[in-house]
Formats: C-alpha cells, structure tokens, sequence
C-alpha cells in the first residue's frame, strides 16, 4: 500500500541545506527536472506521541555512534546545538544546518522496527 515516504525541508537556506545533504550526509540524489534534486533518505521509523498543546513534527536523523557522528559532522563543519544529552530514549544532540535551521541527531535506545 504505502511504498515510502517523501520529506519536505523548508528552508530560507535551500541551495546550503541541499549542499549539506548531498555533500557532508553524503545521500545520493536524482534530478527532478530543473536542477532540482530529491535526495534518497535512510530507512525510517513513524512514532506518535499524544500531546494536550499545539500538534507539531519533528525530525530527528538516526546513527549508531553519536559521539563519532558528531565528530565526523564537525570536521565537515557542522555544529550541534549544545551536548549530547541522553534522554534515556537515546543519547541526543541538534544539527545547526547551513543557515540555522536545526534537525534533531539521535543515537536509539530504543526497540527499532528497522532492527
């Protein structure tokens, strides 16, 4: 039924954020016609958590080492918004991405259906 999932990053800083994805994550894109390029993403996971407040989305990318992820990002020039903190779900930290934006960076602690 469901054949993938298409993500979309608004940004004020699109041509940095796509350098980003294709340069430094390294994911190989194709052209979707006028240089416009759709990136190819890692397995995913969905979860949904109940919320009294606004509902919002969140992204967060996944990795086996955060530590050593960080570091590789860093040398590529990347910052992360404060440490890596463990959230007993996972051990944590926020990308800065060209431009400001942020995405969330996580190590899982927990079961992965992708496992």
């Amino acid at each position: 039924m469901i054949t993938g999932m298409h993500v979309i990053l608004f940004s004020r800083h699109a041509e940095e954020v796509q350098k980003f994805l294709g340069d430094v994550l390294e994911l190989p894109s194709v052209d979707a016609g006028e240089g416009w390029p759709i990136f190819a993403a890692p397995p995913a996971e969905i979860g949904v958590h109940a919320t009294d407040g606004e509902p919002e989305h969140e992204i967060y990318l996944m990795c086996d080492d955060v530590s050593t992820t960080v570091e590789k990002l860093g040398a590529r020039g990347i910052l992360t918004d404060g440490p890596i903190t463990d959230q007993g779900w996972g051990l944590v930290t926020t990308l800065i991405l060209p431009g400001g934006e942020r995405i969330g960076l996580y190590e899982p602690r927990h079961p992965s259906p992708l496992s």
